[in-house]
């Protein structure tokens, strides 16, 4: 479910939230796939996305004297996974722990991709207050109201989707996918990616983009290994 405002429309950030609280843990690699005996291979490619961004909100006068000026958000990656994952897949590494910054007003980066179990910090470099927090159903939290210097962390111990939003400034949004399993990449600027260490087998490798599966499709890993190529282009 996308929300999909008339122009001209604003929508609270707690309204936008739903959107991202009904996207299924289902859509982040949960189902197994079997696999064959063979040479381990690497799934290696490109998402080429064309669909124009909507403009940032303008900043609410809420923000605070001697705040920074806010930059726009520029890069956006998309996140390519293994939606049938191999039955090996969820024989998860220790827990990891990634950080998401607040700077200049924007959440930095724009995208996560982390593990379940994983931890996430959200320290804050801005002169002014911030307050993350979610309503989505993987992961509900209000981390309320902390200066610069000061950081709160977040454990994330279910598979989905989580949007972030900063209760004071309605314009910040970002976006932390908990995966089930190792399989996931996200692109460079370049739109490039990898998944390393795929056993031989047929998959489903799903595109995400900016709240949503963009596209699917079937790829091949053959018994030989090696790197199977592959191309998206998102409209």
């Amino acid at each position: 479910m996308v929300l999909k405002p008339m122009i001209g429309e604003r929508i609270p950030a707690r309204v936008r939230l739903m959107a991202a609280a009904l996207v299924p843990a289902a859509v982040l690699g949960l189902t197994p796939c079997p696999v064959t005996a063979g040479a381990d291979g690497t799934v290696i490619g490109t998402v080429e996305i064309r669909r124009s961004h909507s403009a940032t909100e303008a900043r609410p006068a809420s923000a605070g004297l001697g705040a920074s000026p806010r930059r726009p958000v520029e890069f956006r990656p998309a996140v390519v996974y293994l939606d049938s994952a191999p039955s090996r897949a969820f024989e998860l590494p220790e827990p990891g722990r990634a950080s998401m910054d607040q700077r200049d007003q924007t959440f930095v980066p724009h995208v996560l991709a982390v593990t379940v179990g994983s931890t996430v910090d959200f320290p804050n470099s801005d002169l002014t207050f911030h307050n993350v927090f979610s309503l989505s159903k993987t992961k509900a939290f209000d981390l309320g109201r902390y200066s610069r210097g000061k950081s709160k962390a977040v454990r994330f111990d279910r598979p989905g989707v989580v949007q972030v939003f900063c209760d004071i400034h309605s314009h910040m949004s970002a976006y932390i996918l908990v995966f089930a399993h190792r399989y996931y990449a996200l692109t460079d600027p370049s739109g490039r990616f990898a998944i390393a260490g795929v056993p031989p087998g047929v998959y489903t490798l799903a595109v995400w983009h900016e709240g949503e599966v963009r596209e699917t499709r079937s790829v091949t890993i053959p018994d030989s290994g090696g790197d199977v190529e592959t191309a998206f282009v998102i409209r």
